[in-house]
């Protein structure tokens, strides 16, 4: 019977489509709908298909607009992830040139355990009319640079479209600041507008390697020499992936970018985890070493993810054993971002930038080398109140990546390692990255690094602080139990000069005994 009636009403359904073309219309989307859940059924991959047909790709549309629903309608101002509302809402209105100002008080629980909050004093000061910038240069150093307080971290040519790239790198230009290359190498996009550059070397040696993937000392010694590389960064390690090198895929290997990284094109790249020129810190040093001789005495530093506390300690020793330091020390903290990485790596490796930085202050100021080398703080800094918790953390300027990247466009789309981004930002798309245009951007990159700035000296004056070196730990506060509040002063250790070089402090001496200078 159910025979005769199906073919009854495809006939009917014939019959009706010969008699007028109209009937298409509704013929024509459920014949389409039919055949789709006749692939359904037959089609292994996905068992909710099978049992769903049809209804069961309710589930993939709604995974896939989750991110969308909610980041707009949500989450609150201040808990979304990585970055919430209002830190956007603050780059963003900056970047514009807007007061970034929000009326009726706080939205965050100030009773909440883990708040923070900074010192004010009772008898505050003016901001200083110019912001004060960090001399970058050691005893071994014969072309130091002063750096700002706030600059472009490392984002590589690769990571980011050249037209953003060519925004930031303006940005830097108009508002006196530095732009990290990122490892990815030296483009012209890094060049085209004569911003000041740090240069970083990572395990690839991009930009200046050999065939077989060796460092080419001949080649960064001739790009090393243009005026606009102020500074040498050698990348150990990444806060997001500390100990795993990043992967190019192949498909994103463009001929132009193959000739930035020395590289063939359209082959996959892979950095290794580590360098090849050096397996102890006493060659790290020398390492670093050769590398300012090669510049022309520019500074030369390194970047890393801390991990343990006796191998930083090993490269101190191997410092003060060679006579050689670095003339500025980048940390960057396990909360840093990335294009790409493994969930477990950005989730579960490296120190946070707080014990990080403190780990690194602490142990040069305990073998006296601090004031020789400088300390850069990098991972989620995007506020005035970011900068100056950082610097009286330890450091001495500050790196922002992403923040820089919500200045020139980014809205936490996170398809960065999907050549998707809908903003042009961070993709090698020609179509997506003709959309950032690269005057506005490049305007809105310094307005929005000079307003933060300007914000974190407000906060230094409010707090009576006209120099950031007078920043004290015990002017940043934290509720530790609903009635109970310690300051980083109490809550840290604070080594005094020279300490670790007599007789270390007990919570020291085991780490202080087991580094070595000749391994990691």
């Amino acid at each position: 019977m159910l025979l005769f009636v199906t073919a009854g009403a495809a006939g009917t359904l014939v019959l009706s489509l010969l008699l007028s073309p109209w009937w298409w219309f509704a013929a024509g989307p459920l014949l389409a709908l039919a055949a789709l859940g006749a692939w359904d059924l037959a089609q292994p991959r996905h068992s909710v298909l099978r049992n769903y047909p049809l209804l069961g790709h309710l589930r993939f549309l709604m995974e896939t607009l989750r991110p969308e629903i909610q980041q707009y309608f949500v989450e609150r101002n201040y808990d979304g992830r990585p970055y919430d509302r209002d830190v956007r809402s603050i780059v963003y209105e900056r970047a514009k040139d807007v007061e970034a100002e929000e009326p009726f008080g706080t939205e965050r629980d100030v009773y909440e355990e883990g708040y923070e909050y900074l010192v004010p004093s009772m008898h505050p000061t003016d901001p200083p009319e110019r912001p004060p910038r960090v001399r970058i240069g050691g005893p071994d150093c014969a072309l130091p640079y002063d750096m700002a307080l706030l600059n472009v971290s490392a984002m590589s040519f690769g990571a980011l479209s050249g037209n953003a790239l060519r925004a930031l790198n303006k940005g830097a230009a108009l508002g006196g600041f530095a732009h990290d290359t990122g490892e990815g190498g030296l483009s012209e996009h890094h060049l085209a507008h004569g911003g000041d550059l740090v240069w970083e070397i990572g395990t690839g040696y991009f930009g200046c390697r050999t065939d077989d993937g060796r460092f080419d000392r001949a080649e960064f010694a001739e790009k090393a020499a243009h005026e606009q590389i102020k500074c040498v960064s050698v990348k150990l390690s990444q806060g997001a992936k500390p100990g795993i090198g990043g992967v190019l895929p192949g498909g994103k290997v463009t001929a132009e970018i193959a000739s930035v990284r020395d590289v063939p094109e359209g082959e996959t790249v892979v950095s290794p985890p580590y360098h090849k020129e050096f397996d102890t810190p006493r060659q790290l040093m020398g390492f670093l070493a050769e590398l300012r001789s090669l510049t022309g005495g520019k500074p030369v530093g390194f970047k890393l993810c801390v991990g343990s506390r006796v191998q930083f300690l090993a490269v101190c020793k191997a410092m003060l054993a060679e006579g050689v330091t670095p003339d500025f020390v980048i940390v960057d903290g396990a909360e840093g971002g990335t294009g790409a990485a493994p969930l477990e790596f950005a989730d579960h490796l490296g120190a946070p930038l707080t014990e990080g930085l403190i780990t690194v202050h602490n142990a040069l100021v305990g073998t006296g080398l601090r004031s020789r080398i400088r300390i850069g703080a990098s991972g989620k800094v995007a506020t005035g109140a970011d900068i100056v918790k950082r610097l009286l953390q330890g450091a001495d300027f500050t790196n922002a990546a992403r923040a820089m990247m919500f200045a020139v466009g980014c809205i936490q789309s996170q398809r960065c390692h999907t050549n998707t981004c809908p903003v042009g930002v961070a993709t090698q798309d020609p179509r997506r990255a003709r959309a950032l245009d690269v005057e506005d951007k490049a305007a809105r990159a310094h307005h929005y690094q000079q307003a933060t700035v300007h914000s974190a000296m407000q906060i230094m004056a409010a707090m009576g602080i006209q120099d950031p070196r007078e920043l004290r730990p015990d002017l940043l506060m934290r509720r530790i139990a609903p009635h109970e509040v310690r300051s980083y002063g109490q809550l840290y250790e604070w080594l005094e000069p020279g300490s670790l070089i007599g007789e270390p402090p007990a919570t020291w001496a085991a780490d202080w005994a087991a580094a070595h200078p000749d391994r990691f």
